[in-house]
């Protein structure tokens, strides 16, 4: 009997390893909250070309599960097979459903294996061209005489630009909140703020960017403690910290999240192949392109990402509370 016990177990950690040693064997799919040629559609798609070659050549694939703050999304890595070829590529929503969403259908940090960070983007406070105002000490005036006539957009609960807006509307502590208007993805609510049809906007310097440089939009600060000294647009303006907002500090960082229960080998395998295509000089290059800061620190290991996200959580939490939105 013993012998059997021994032989089945020594099958076992054998196909265990032959299974390690075969993956990737089929195509990789990275589920994106988000619809195509969103900011979090380019993050991952830019990412599978830089994770293909250390993977062996692998095939990875983009899947778009957008709807729902992210929750579609999130919901379908965490019950898809634990076999690595299933990844979740998801922004700073991962840490802001869990106060957004009261009634959820997954747990951040219970169901799914944290694989690393891969991104921080910053954060760009703007507004229509028609506003009057053009510092942010004169955009912060207006909105506290204005507030009750204005309205902000973003582009859905549980969007960086939702989360964002939050986030500053509870830190300046208005008298008369703006109505908050929800759009279907961040392209309509910019559109709308060129247009004149919103007065407000946070997003992510992955969207705003060229919207600045061409000169439709009027920015007035940056989310990050510190102004972007290296940034080549917008090293000029202040940080909300800066001006007054003690302890502001946001960027929408990007993760990468397989099923929990995936095998050990596995995951480090997607680990290794991920702190290789962090360091890779072309995809550093497309993420400062889109405005975006590639982690190089310990957020790049599983450990260090879970627990980033476990104090966004809470962080967060305070933020949605005190808005009282949210999504159920």
């Amino acid at each position: 009997m013993k012998k059997i016990l021994a032989m089945a177990a020594l099958s076992v950690t054998v196909s265990s390893g032959a299974f390690a040693q075969a993956f990737p064997s089929k195509p990789i799919t990275f589920v994106v909250p988000f619809a195509a040629g969103g900011p979090t559609d380019l993050v991952a798609r830019r990412l599978a070309e830089a994770m293909r070659k250390p993977l062996g050549g692998a095939n990875i694939v983009v899947e778009n599960a957008a709807g729902a703050g992210g929750t579609i999304a999130g919901t379908k890595v965490a019950r898809a097979t634990p076999d690595g070829y299933t990844l979740l590529v998801w922004h700073i929503g991962m840490a802001a459903t869990t106060s957004l969403y009261r009634k959820q259908t997954f747990k951040p940090l219970e169901d799914f294996e944290y694989l690393g960070m891969v991104n921080d983007v910053p954060m760009t406070l703007l507004g229509t061209n028609k506003l009057n105002a053009n510092t942010y000490r004169d955009f912060e005036a207006y909105i506290r005489a204005n507030g009750g006539k204005l309205n902000l957009a973003h582009a859905g609960l549980g969007s960086a630009s939702h989360i964002c807006g939050l986030m500053w509307q509870s830190a300046v502590k208005l008298d008369k909140s703006m109505t908050t208007i929800a759009y279907r993805g961040t392209g309509p609510a910019m559109n709308d703020l060129i247009g004149g049809q919103v007065d407000v906007m946070c997003d992510q310097t992955t969207n705003t960017t060229s919207q600045i440089e061409a000169g439709r939009v009027k920015a007035f600060a940056v989310t990050t403690a510190k102004p972007l000294s290296n940034h080549k647009l917008l090293k000029d303006y202040p940080s909300l910290q800066e001006m007054g907002l003690k302890g502001f500090n946001l960027t929408i960082w990007h993760g990468v999240y397989a099923p929990k229960g995936t095998p050990p080998d596995v995951t480090k395998k997607l680990n290794d192949a991920l702190q290789v295509a962090l360091k890779d000089p072309e995809f550093i290059k497309s993420q400062e392109d889109l405005g975006a800061i590639v982690v190089t620190d310990n957020r790049m290991t599983p450990a260090g990402h879970k627990a980033f996200v476990a104090s966004e959580i809470t962080k967060l939490k305070a933020a949605i509370d005190a808005a009282g939105q949210f999504a159920d």
